[in-house]
């Protein structure tokens, strides 16, 4: 389970304004080995965190790299996960590393959609000459890919935009940080931005979750019903904002737990310019 809220203005009028605002949250398994975000060893232009799972190792769920390709990914609720599935997080990995365009990418990963559990995939091509594109599939839903209209969007474990009450009631307090943008210190957006990150009211009953996972366990799913999930051994692990401004300045922020306990986190950050 992840959640991702982000708004997108490729040609902002002010020059205060953010072309991207992302915040994302990362739900995993405590145990399950990661790596937290950096540049790639020898490959400096892509950032993000890693999965060290044997057999998904060097997969993620969200990354950027200096040359404006960005990408995350959201698993889609499903009871049956088929264990001979490739790994999804392969998925962002190819396209940070690619030399696609974003919408080439997604007709290429639709043609193969089925050989994964379920999944949804932003991925975007930010430029400041030719301005952002950000594209959207999900193997859940329509059979193509779509260019997403500037705007402020909500994906969760269901397909974009899917009116789960937790996305709702998420993504209202993200626009209202969002608004907020322009009139505040970058720092104080970050902060207010993980603060959105780490709401942990349980928005119940909401028969749309109930109904996707109708065959979980009914108060292991009720769990899931936060911006922030919570559960022993398994929750939300890393929370990341990505703010890119109209000079194509980009500034990574990843919040991360720290051995497996819910009360230790760490936080850092990284900057560059687009290329």
């Amino acid at each position: 389970m992840c959640i991702i809220f982000f708004k997108f203005d490729p040609r902002p009028v002010s020059k205060n304004a953010y072309r991207l605002i992302l915040a994302a949250n990362r739900d995993e398994f405590y145990h399950r080995p990661s790596k937290v975000a950096d540049f790639w060893g020898n490959n400096n232009e892509v950032l993000s965190g890693l999965d060290m799972e044997e057999g998904k190792e060097g997969g993620t769920w969200l990354g950027i790299s200096t040359r404006g390709k960005l990408a995350a990914l959201t698993n889609y609720l499903q009871p049956r996960q088929d264990r001979d599935a490739r790994g999804r997080g392969e998925l962002v990995t190819h396209f940070l590393t690619t030399d696609m365009d974003s919408l080439s990418y997604l007709k290429k990963v639709s043609a193969e959609g089925h050989l994964y559990n379920g999944f949804n995939l932003i991925a975007a091509d930010l430029s400041t000459e030719k301005g952002d594109v950000i594209c959207y599939y999900g193997n859940r839903g329509e059979p193509e890919p779509v260019v997403l209209a500037p705007g402020t969007y909500g994906l969760s474990n269901a397909l974009l935009e899917t009116p789960w009450k937790k996305l709702c009631f998420g993504k209202q307090l993200f626009l209202e940080a969002v608004e907020r943008s322009q009139a505040l210190p970058k720092d104080v957006l970050i902060a207010q931005l993980l603060h959105v990150l780490n709401n942990d009211e349980a928005q119940l009953p909401d028969p749309a979750i109930e109904d996707q996972g109708r065959e979980y366990v009914q108060p292991f799913l009720s769990k899931y019903a936060a911006v922030c999930v919570r559960c022993p051994g398994y929750g939300t692990r890393t929370n990341t904002i990505i703010l890119v401004d109209a000079d194509g300045h980009v500034t990574f922020t990843e919040r991360s737990m720290l051995d497996k306990d819910p009360s230790c986190w760490e936080t850092s950050t990284h900057e560059f310019k687009l290329q």
